[in-house]
């Protein structure tokens, strides 16, 4: 079963221009075949967004993780999740 991992960004500090998604994510070290980013200037506007975007290309799992920007270009996850309902 394929899994995808949504990573939701909160937090009062913003991205800086430097900030390199693939970078990031790879830092947080999630365990999933696909991976989403939802904060602003990401591309998904809202979770239900990232969530269609992992349906469509075919994940069966679907996990919503928290994450909080740290120094404008990493990410740390809060250790929270949000679960997923159909």
């Amino acid at each position: 079963m394929k899994t995808g991992a949504i990573i939701y960004v909160v937090g009062k500090e913003n991205l800086s221009k430097n900030f390199n998604m693939e970078v990031a994510l790879k830092n947080l070290e999630v365990d999933a075949d696909r991976v989403e980013l939802v904060s602003p200037g990401s591309g998904h506007f809202d979770i239900m967004d990232a969530w269609w975007s992992l349906t469509a290309k075919g994940m069966k799992r679907i996990v919503c993780m928290i994450a909080e920007i740290v120094n404008g270009s990493d990410l740390r996850l809060t250790g929270r999740e949000i679960q997923l309902c159909e």
